[in-house]
């Protein structure tokens, strides 16, 4: 039977890194940036207009009044549902962000991870990742968890972040190689 591992998580977290190590540890594929890149092959756009899409909420809705087609960021989410679908089809996988834990949520071998870690913790990831910072990087991270909620609360029916809708959610201040012990120990549940 395959496992599904959805990771949902705030910015500067680590979830990234996280569910990287967990792909490897289980030998298993990794998705991130590669559903942009699979979701504008099926969706005709470019990756770059994809990601633009994925940070903004959809247009008003008056101008969605005025269409008479679906508006170009329900285009883009459909598409990357799509996506998504083919590669749970495909077996065991890790899929990051992209509202996956939601497309995926009537599958029952689906386990959704939600990864979060004190400001200050992520603060002081991305001044380690990132280097050099030109703007308030407290700001800017809670600029990038609000896009997050922003995208996520329109797409789906959920709230970005609530517990409820995760199987699991892990302070990654606990250290990434403890969070990726417990995500592969739940893992196994689900029989990866």
């Amino acid at each position: 039977m395959s496992c599904i591992i959805t990771v949902t998580r705030e910015y500067g977290s680590g979830g990234r890194l996280i569910a990287k190590m967990v792909s490897q540890r289980l030998g298993i594929p990794f998705y991130d940036k590669d559903i942009i890149a699979l979701t504008a092959k099926k969706s005709g756009f470019t990756e770059e207009f994809v990601r633009a899409a994925e940070e903004k909420k959809t247009v008003s809705l008056l101008y969605s009044l005025y269409m008479t087609s679906l508006p170009v960021s329900d285009q883009i989410f459909l598409a990357q549902s799509q996506v998504i679908q083919e590669i749970h089809k495909q077996g065991s996988c890790i899929i990051v962000g992209s509202c996956a834990d939601y497309i995926l949520r009537d599958e029952s071998n689906c386990l959704n991870v939600f990864v979060y870690a004190p400001l200050e913790e992520r603060i002081k990831r991305v001044k380690e990742e990132h280097g050099d910072f030109n703007e308030d990087i407290r700001t800017y991270i809670l600029k990038q968890d609000k896009k997050r909620v922003t995208y996520y609360n329109y797409f789906t029916q959920n709230k970005w972040g609530h517990a409820n809708n995760y199987h699991l959610s892990i302070n990654s201040a606990m250290g990434l190689e403890t969070a990726v012990n417990i995500i592969i120990e739940a893992a196994e549940s689900f029989g990866v």
